[in-house]
């Protein structure tokens, strides 16, 4: 069964377009939940641009199992995570001028911060994943620093236009970390159309998807549009479901 996990934080996005209370993305993340979301994500940015602060404390208290929390590696947001204790850490990279995140984090590069970073919430209880791009050298390193699983950045394969390379550069990634004994997640830029492929890979045990859901959600409300999701995820493999 591949997990679906819904990126809540576009509802967010709306609130803070007017510092108002509404749209809540705690009720968002209550009626993912309640169409068949397997459960949800939220990306705290340094510069909380959409989601805040009281909204992972509340989210904590209403989502039960299933929140993952997206963050930079920082002493901030590592105190953060220690406190509120979400079911899952997913160490992402973070520039504030970016519209969204625009690639894998650089474990290679960022080497002793990330290790740093993912044994105190290793030691904290709290399972780590590291968003990264399906570079074989980085699922090594990601395996060498200690997460327990990788989150593959699908964004080239959403945005190419002949898709096939990207694919199978995903393919082979999620073969890689099987092997070496991580669990395979993928997400970014995913929608109802080309989701479709990306469950054929295999090992791939939980989807992230926020801004094709949230887009729908706006139309058809947010149980309709996690229904149409995962209904677009099994629509050729059952099996996987």
């Amino acid at each position: 069964m591949i997990r679906l996990g819904v990126n809540v934080d576009h509802i967010a996005t709306i609130r803070q377009a007017r510092r108002a209370a509404e749209p809540d993305p705690v009720v968002a993340a209550s009626l993912a939940m309640l169409g068949g979301a397997n459960g949800i994500t939220i990306h705290l940015r340094e510069d909380r641009r959409h989601i805040q602060d009281r909204d992972l404390l509340v989210m904590r208290q209403v989502i039960p199992t299933g929140l993952n929390l997206e963050m930079g590696c920082t002493d901030e947001m590592l105190g953060i995570a220690v406190q509120h204790r979400p079911d899952q850490v997913t160490l992402v990279p973070e520039k504030r001028q970016e519209l969204t995140t625009e690639g894998g984090l650089d474990v290679i590069g960022q080497r002793a911060a990330v290790l740093a970073g993912t044994k105190q919430l290793m030691d904290a209880g709290i399972p780590v994943a590291l968003f990264i791009n399906p570079d074989p050298a980085q699922v090594l390193a990601s395996k060498e620093v200690g997460a327990i699983a990788v989150e593959f950045h699908t964004g080239q394969y959403a945005d190419a236009t002949t898709p096939q390379a990207e694919w199978e550069k995903l393919h082979a990634a999620a073969v890689l970390a099987h092997e070496l004994g991580l669990h395979v997640h993928m997400g970014h830029g995913l929608n109802y159309l080309n989701v479709q492929k990306i469950v054929r890979i295999p090992y791939v045990e939980e989807l992230n998807i926020g801004h094709s859901l949230i887009a729908r959600a706006s139309l058809v409300g947010m149980v309709q549009a996690v229904k149409d999701m995962k209904a677009a995820m099994m629509e050729h493999y059952p099996h996987k479901i």
